[in-house]
């Protein structure tokens, strides 16, 4: 299908984190179903998911799975009590509740209290790593997420830290935990641009933050105030710059951020300025929505556009739930500006444009006005809305005259100034002769600088 970012974004996404699109992809009904069930089995050899791809290998195929793949959950099955025996220590506590909000209440969670105490040593905390990521692989997100979060408190100076917080990260996403998700988010955008801590070259930085970008798409546009934070964090110069360098199709997902969001309407010149810059690299119908609009000024084109933005987004996983409220807020903006730009408006001609009948209509552009603080009014009987021409009163003109007068006798007093700042005290030539002669560049140096000069 055109405009599906899949591909684009699913490059840049943990394998695991891929199946949720697949899935929406798949309910869509947009592509094959084999083709679908086909990506979803070469997603699923890589890995240790093997129920799920036997699964998906009898959908496909109509047969049993083939006989390596049982063998390869087998080997599965031992690895994980092999390493569940040689993290045991730490587990033991890790799966007491009590004793772990009795350590923490005690502020003694932390691994030298468990070495003296318990015998936990920093190769346990290794294998819990080890351990966690296993588990990860093999779908189970939950006991992922209490793994890693005991890990990262107790070994926070640890290599593995950075890769603790991804794999937090991800298994929060996947289990739709978007409040943790977040934090894990603030964390890993913290322990990123920190480039003291983990010594990340500027090549690493930009690829980790093409990483988090990407996979912030799942929490921005779930979380109750994602829509805040994608445009607080995306707009951030650092940011801004990996989108533009590596990723501009997330402009895409910036513009709708901006449509849906009344609360940073503000953001609306910046993402103009760079969807325009970037038009070369990166369009789609919401991106040219927003410059056919703001730039050309074209309104029956952002009208056409309107309507392939629906289908774009109806198709989209991330902003299928933002559909009702961009169109909504799309329609303000063109009419709003339509309004700025014109003294009379056919309510008929609104009507067409709406797909609405004219009382609708009326009620319509009346709220827009009122929202929007437009000074108009409306003709019921005349079928027009007549935009009013604010004229400023007398007092506001002799305060901006005065205003005026002020900046232009502050700008001639220091023309006057500069002349006698630079003229020689010593010289006998009076300002008004027009033989007068310029002191020597020694002479305005000072003794002091010609000095300096000679020696």
């Amino acid at each position: 299908m055109e405009y599906d970012l899949t591909k684009y974004i699913g490059e840049h996404l943990d394998r695991h984190m891929v199946f949720p699109l697949l899935e929406f992809l798949h309910a869509q009904g947009i592509y094959d179903e084999q083709d679908i069930l086909q990506e979803k089995y070469q997603l699923l050899q890589k890995t240790n998911m093997i129920d799920f791809a036997a699964d998906v290998y009898l959908q496909l195929t109509g047969n049993d799975p083939p006989r390596e793949l049982m063998e390869r959950r087998d080997k599965v099955v031992f690895a994980l009590k092999t390493l569940s025996l040689e993290c045991d220590r730490i587990l033991r506590i890790i799966e007491d509740a009590e004793l772990v909000n009795k350590l923490k209440e005690e502020r003694n969670f932390h691994l030298n209290f468990l070495l003296e105490h318990y015998g936990v040593t920093t190769e346990d905390l290794e294998a819990l790593f080890d351990y966690a990521r296993l588990q990860y692989d093999c779908g189970n997100y939950a006991a992922t997420c209490k793994y890693l979060s005991n890990y990262l408190q107790l070994q926070t100076h640890s290599e593995r830290y950075l890769s603790a917080l991804w794999g937090k990260l991800a298994s929060d996403i996947l289990m739709q935990e978007w409040d943790a998700a977040l934090e894990d988010m603030m964390q890993l955008r913290d322990a990123i641009d920190n480039q003291g801590r983990f010594s990340l070259n500027p090549l690493q930085q930009l690829q980790h933050r093409t990483w988090l970008i990407h996979w912030s798409l799942f929490v921005f546009f779930n979380h109750p105030t994602g829509r805040n934070g994608i445009i607080d964090l995306f707009f951030q110069d650092k940011y801004l710059n990996t989108i533009q360098t590596n990723c501009p199709h997330i402009l895409r997902y910036l513009s709708s951020a901006v449509i849906t969001n009344t609360k940073r309407r503000h953001m609306l010149k910046e993402l103009v300025k760079i969807v325009q810059q970037e038009s070369h690299a990166y369009h789609d119908p919401i991106t040219e929505f927003v410059e056919c609009l703001y730039v050309n000024y074209d309104f029956e084109g952002a009208q056409d556009l309107l309507q392939k933005c629906e289908t774009t987004l109806k198709h989209d996983f991330f902003l299928i739930g933002t559909l009702d409220e961009f169109v909504e807020n799309a329609r303000l903006f063109v009419f709003e500006i339509y309004c700025r730009i014109h003294q009379v408006i056919d309510l008929n001609m609104l009507a067409a444009k709406l797909n609405m009948d004219r009382e609708s209509a009326e009620r319509w552009i009346v709220n827009l006005i009122r929202n929007a603080r437009l000074d108009a009014k409306v003709d019921s009987q005349a079928s027009r809305v007549i935009m009013g021409v604010k004229t400023p009163s007398v007092y506001e003109q002799i305060v901006d005259s005065t205003k005026g007068l002020i900046i232009r006798t502050q700008v001639l007093g220091q023309n006057i100034q500069i002349p006698v700042d630079l003229e020689d005290p010593s010289s006998t030539v009076t300002r008004g002769r027009a033989d007068r002669t310029e002191p020597s560049w020694d002479k305005r140096m000072g003794p002091s600088r010609r000095n300096l000069m000679i020696s």
